[in-house]
C-alpha cells in the first residue's frame, strides 16, 4: 500500500515550502495538490495555482512524486495543459503524476462563463468533456509510432491542429494518469487510459449521513463497477491502481496512527493500492495534530 499526502495551495509558497520538504522527508510516496481557481471548502481563503505550486515544489524536493488531485476541464484546455504537464515532468525529472477528473459544479464550473448564460455545463457535458479531454491528453502526451509529438484532433468539444509538443514527457510512454470517475462512461475512460483510479470517501449524501459503514459499502460498490468497466474494456482489473483520497467522511483516518492502520486494512481488502491523507491544517478543513501525520509515516512509509 502506498501512502501519499495532499497539500492545499492556500499559503504563499515561502511558507508552504517546508510542508513539501517535510512530506518528502517523512517518506510519502507522492504529494498532490488540488487544482482550482476557488475551492468550495475555503471560498474566502487565499488560493494559489496548482501547477506553479507543483513547479516550486519540484525545486525543493528530489524524490517524492508530485501531482494534481485533480485538475479538470472546467478551465483547462487539453493542449496548454499537456504543454504544462510535459514541462512539469521535465522540471521534476520524471516525478509528475496527472490527476484528472470531470470537475465539480462549483465556482470553477462557471467562472469563465461556461454553459448557457454562464450557468455551467450540464452533468452530461461535463462528463463528455472529461472523456474527450482524457483521450486527447493521451494522444498529446504519447509519441506517435513514428516517434513524433504532433497531434491533430477534431472532437465534439476540443480541437488540436498539428499540436507540436516536443520533447514529450520524461516518463514513457507518458506521465501516469490518475483518473477520477464514478459513472459507467467515466469508468470506461479510466479502464482504457488510467494508470490508477481515484475516488474520495465522500459519496453523494449530506455529510451527517456519511457513516463509516455507509462509506465502506459505497466504496465496495464502486470497486465492483470499476472491475466491470475493466472487463468490458478487455483490461485486467488488477492492472489498474486504486487510489482513495480521504478526509471527507467519518472514517477516522487522521485520529491516530492506529485508526489509520484500521482504515488502511479495510482499503487493502477492497483492492486499494494508494491512500492519500491531507497534510494537517491548523484549523477548519483537514485540521489534525501534526504528530498524527508523522506517526502514520513512521509506521507505513
Amino acid at each position: 500500500m502506498r501512502i501519499s499526502v495532499c497539500i492545499l495551495p492556500d499559503r504563499p509558497f515561502r511558507e508552504a515550502s517546508a510542508s513539501w520538504r517535510h512530506a518528502e522527508e517523512l517518506g510519502f510516496h507522492a504529494a498532490y495538490s488540488y487544482d482550482h481557481i476557488t475551492w468550495a471548502g475555503l471560498p474566502d481563503s487565499a488560493w494559489y495555482g496548482a501547477l506553479p505550486t507543483l513547479t516550486a515544489a519540484a525545486g525543493v524536493t528530489s524524490r517524492i512524486r508530485l501531482g494534481t488531485l485533480v485538475t479538470s476541464p472546467n478551465y483547462r484546455h487539453p493542449v496548454p495543459l499537456a504543454h504544462d504537464v510535459i514541462t512539469l515532468d521535465s522540471i521534476s525529472e520524471g516525478r509528475f503524476v496527472l490527476g484528472f477528473g470531470a470537475g465539480s459544479p462549483d465556482a470553477d464550473a462557471f467562472v469563465l462563463g461556461q454553459g448557457e448564460r454562464g450557468k455551467g455545463w450540464s452533468v452530461q457535458e461535463r462528463g463528455g468533456r472529461f472523456r474527450e479531454s482524457v483521450e486527447l491528453l493521451d494522444r498529446l502526451l504519447t509519441r506517435t509510432p513514428d516517434g513524433g509529438m504532433r497531434t491533430t484532433f477534431l472532437g465534439r468539444y476540443y480541437e488540436a491542429i498539428d499540436a507540436r509538443l516536443e520533447p514529450g514527457c520524461v516518463q514513457r510512454p507518458r506521465v501516469p494518469f490518475v483518473l477520477a470517475a464514478n459513472g459507467p462512461l467515466g469508468m470506461a475512460a479510466v479502464a482504457r487510459y488510467g494508470d490508477s483510479w481515484v475516488v474520495t470517501d465522500q459519496g453523494d449524501v449530506p455529510r451527517p449521513e456519511r457513516t463509516a459503514s455507509w462509506t465502506w459499502s459505497v466504496l465496495a460498490r464502486r470497486r465492483e463497477q470499476l472491475d466491470a468497466a475493466c472487463e468490458r474494456e478487455g483490461r485486467d482489473p488488477k492492472s489498474l491502481g486504486r487510489t482513495l483520497l480521504t478526509g471527507f467522511s467519518l472514517l477516522p483516518t487522521m485520529e491516530s496512527a492506529q485508526a489509520f492502520a484500521e482504515v488502511a486494512g479495510r482499503c487493502a481488502e477492497l483492492g486499494f493500492t494508494e491512500i492519500v491523507v491531507h497534510y494537517p491544517r491548523e484549523s477548519g478543513f483537514f485540521s489534525a495534530p501534526p504528530r498524527v501525520l508523522e506517526e502514520i509515516a513512521a509506521a507505513h512509509c
